[in-house]
C-alpha cells in the first residue's frame, strides 16, 4: 500500500488530467453522436506524442527501439481497423461532420492503454536500467506501439470512411 501511495504521489498531475480526458472520451464514445475527424484525431495524437517521447527519452538514438515500436503499431492499426469494421458512419453533407454509432470498445481500450503504458513509464522511471533489459525493452516498444497502432487503426477506418463517396457506413465485413 505505501508503494502505490509513494507511485500516487510522484505521478505529475498532468498524467491525472490526461485519465480523466481519457475516460471522458471514452464516455461519450459509447453515444452515437456527431463529431468530427479532428476530434477524432486527438487520442490517437496523444497515444503518438506520448510514445515518440518515450523512446525519445528512454532509448535515445535507437534504431532496434523505432523498429520495434512500428511493428507494434503496424500490428495494432490492424486491430484497430478490425474493431470499426461494423460501426455505423454517416458524413453530414452540409457541415462535413461525422456521425457515428456507439463505440463500446473505446473505454476498456483507453484505460487498459493507459495502465500499460503508466505501467512501463513507472517501472523505468524507478528503475532506468530495465531499458537495457532486452525482454523488458521489447515488451514495452511492442505493446506501447500497439496499443497506439489501435487508435491509429481505428481513426484511419474514419479517415477513409469519411472519403468514400457513397457511404452510409463503414462497410460491415462478414
Amino acid at each position: 500500500m505505501q508503494m502505490l501511495q509513494l507511485l500516487v504521489s510522484h505521478t505529475p498531475i498532468w498524467v491525472w488530467v490526461l485519465l480523466a480526458f481519457l475516460v471522458t472520451r471514452g464516455i461519450n464514445a459509447m453515444k452515437p453522436g456527431e463529431t468530427s475527424l479532428s476530434k477524432l484525431a486527438i487520442v490517437p495524437a496523444l497515444f503518438t506524442v506520448w510514445g515518440v517521447w518515450s523512446i525519445n527519452a528512454r532509448y535515445p538514438a535507437s534504431w532496434e527501439a523505432w523498429a520495434l515500436w512500428v511493428v507494434g503499431n503496424a500490428a495494432g492499426a490492424g486491430v484497430g481497423w478490425i474493431l470499426l469494421r461494423r460501426l455505423k458512419l454517416r458524413v453530414e453533407s452540409s457541415t462535413g461532420k461525422l456521425w457515428r454509432g456507439a463505440d463500446y470498445s473505446l473505454l476498456p481500450l483507453l484505460l487498459l492503454t493507459f495502465v500499460v503504458k503508466y505501467g512501463f513509464e513507472s517501472a523505468l522511471a524507478m528503475s532506468p536500467a530495465l531499458a537495457a533489459d532486452g525482454g523488458f525493452r521489447t515488451a514495452h516498444l511492442l505493446l506501447s506501439g500497439g496499443f497506439t497502432g489501435i487508435f491509429i487503426g481505428k481513426y484511419c477506418r474514419y479517415l477513409v470512411a469519411s472519403r468514400s463517396p457513397a457511404q452510409d457506413t463503414l462497410a460491415p465485413v462478414g
